[in-house]
């Protein structure tokens, strides 16, 4: 089932409702930074609610050092800069 965008799989658990469901994966949204694309929600042995969940993959910014600069992109470096950047010599791994 797809609840708020996220897939959720129920396994050995009898009447669980919708409004459980959302409280489940709010509980688990307060506890993790990372966004949650997933939700299985089984029963333990000893009757208890087991929750088990997968986050989307942190988006993150390359960061490069270019004449000296750490930078994520050149998109507001004047053309001068550009320029020297543009006729660098750059190295492969071969």
């Amino acid at each position: 089932m797809l609840v708020n965008g996220i897939n959720v799989t129920i396994n050995g658990v009898e009447g669980v409702s919708e409004r459980e469901v959302i409280g489940y994966i709010d509980y688990l949204q307060q506890e993790n930074d990372e966004e949650i694309s997933s939700v299985e929600i089984s029963a333990a042995e000893d009757g208890n609610i087991v929750l088990d969940y997968t986050t989307q993959p942190v988006k993150f910014e390359r960061i490069r050092r270019i004449t000296g600069y750490l930078v994520g992109t050149i998109d507001r470096w004047n053309n001068a800069k550009r320029s020297e950047e543009h006729d660098r010599v750059k190295h492969g791994l071969n």
